[in-house]
């Protein structure tokens, strides 16, 4: 036997050990390829499900991108002559500016020397503002001391009431005393001498004169009202022509209500003390100079 069939020999052998290897091994596979055949082949119809749900999704996109692209391009084309319709109006509002700013070129010189003017009266108005606080100072000032000279005449009036209570006490004791005297005195034929008086008589002409105020016809309103000291403040002032001893008459509709005679008065203010009351005054009560 040569060497080339030997050869062929121990081939032939191997290729038939081989292929009963391959036989073996695919009848213990065959089983295993078709379980993996039959799963691949419901994935494959689970992609082409997909495949066909995923083309008409994208085929609604494409048609809804058309939509959204025809749309837009009107939108352009709209803003375009839009656009351009502003642009005509920038044009002829950078006209209009050239103008406005050779205006205010003009202007800028006149406002330079309105502000000059106007700072100069600055100045003078500021002036003329301290020299109104100066005289407002001094009108709180005087104010204060009207309000301290009334409240002074108000405890005076108070003591002047105390003092005719005591003046009417002490007189209704003296007439006491003297039918008490007269009564002892007149068993012995005797009558007991007047009284001589202490301190003089006022004069008449120390008494406080009414000023005429009939052709004068002033108006105006009852400020305040104090009852216990029978005084009333009006809202009229020596600045309305109201001087001390003038009588105004206090009315409410057709009613008469009383008389004050002005005793104190200021600029805007005057005080006074009722007379001929016949119903107590109030605050907005009119006063004037004639009935």
């Amino acid at each position: 036997m040569s060497t080339l069939t030997k050869i062929l020999i121990v081939l032939l052998t191997l290729a038939s050990i081989f292929l009963c290897g391959i036989v073996v091994t695919y009848v213990a596979t065959a089983g295993n390829y078709r379980q993996q055949y039959n799963n691949l082949r419901s994935d494959r119809d689970a992609l082409k499900e997909t495949e066909k749900s995923l083309k008409k999704q994208l085929n609604e996109k494409i048609a809804e991108k058309q939509q959204m692209e025809d749309e837009l391009n009107g939108e352009i084309s709209s803003l375009k002559i839009e656009l351009e319709k502003v642009q005509g109006q920038f044009n002829a509002v950078e006209g209009e500016r050239a103008q406005l700013l050779q205006k205010v070129n003009g202007w800028t010189s006149i406002i330079k020397d309105f502000y000059e003017t106007n700072e100069k009266q600055g100045q003078l108005l500021q002036n003329t503002l301290n020299e109104l606080k100066k005289v407002q100072t001094a009108q709180i000032k005087e104010r204060k001391e009207l309000k301290e000279t009334t409240t002074s005449l108000v405890e005076r009036m108070a003591i002047i009431e105390t003092l005719d209570a005591e003046k009417k006490r002490l007189i209704e004791e003296k007439t006491e005393l003297q039918n008490r005297m007269d009564k002892l005195l007149q068993p012995m034929g005797k009558v007991a001498a007047g009284p001589v008086p202490v301190t003089p008589e006022v004069s008449a002409a120390a008494k406080p004169v009414e000023v005429g105020t009939r052709d004068i016809d002033l108006k105006g309103l009852v400020t305040s009202v104090d009852l216990k000291n029978s005084m009333a403040s009006i809202s009229l002032g020596t600045t309305d022509g109201v001087r001390k001893g003038m009588k105004f008459y206090v009315t409410r509709g057709d009613e008469f209500i009383c008389n004050i005679l002005i005793i104190d008065v200021d600029a805007e203010e005057g005080v006074g003390v009722l007379e001929l009351v016949q119903q107590q005054p109030r605050i907005g009560d009119n006063v004037s100079t004639n009935l």
